[in-house]
């Protein structure tokens, strides 16, 4: 395989549903694809010591991300029979109800693509260096103890 350019990865915000319905669009005329699978991480309104998150505001190092990501998505292209594999991830705040992390892989069959999807989003949250900054109802905030929070 050919030794590929990192690819970009951070959307700034929320990943708009829009960037996942034009992705599956995008792919349509890819006739080899039988198969797609996505995973969608999604804020959720968590209980800390009786106060409630509200966002998550994500900050990377980004160029050092970039580059895990990129050897993330190598190894999975030489594990996987895989087509395609895209990934998005957020920086800067999000909102409870909003999607922070967008992984979306395709191949001949769907076995593939999904056990593709789960590798893919393990490697992310235990390598990536991404840290989340959980803001709460009146305004105070912690920093995230493994720094993601798809679980």
């Amino acid at each position: 395989m050919d030794k590929k350019k990192p690819k970009k990865v951070f959307v700034q915000g929320a990943i708009p549903p829009e960037k996942i319905a034009n992705s599956v669009a995008n792919h349509q005329s890819k006739t080899n694809i039988g198969a797609h699978s996505i995973f969608l991480g999604q804020i959720r309104a968590d209980e800390v010591e009786g106060k409630t998150v509200t966002a998550i505001d994500y900050t990377a190092y980004e160029e050092m991300a970039e580059n895990v990501f990129h050897e993330i998505r190598e190894a999975a292209f030489a594990k996987f029979d895989i087509t395609c594999a895209h990934i998005y991830h957020s920086l800067g705040k999000v909102n409870v109800g909003e999607l922070c992390l967008f992984v979306f892989t395709s191949s001949a069959h769907r076995k593939i693509a999904i056990e593709a999807t789960n590798f893919f989003v393990e490697e992310i949250k235990a390598k990536v260096p991404v840290f989340g900054k959980e803001i709460f109802e009146d305004e105070t905030h912690q920093w995230k103890v493994n720094g993601r929070h798809y679980t």
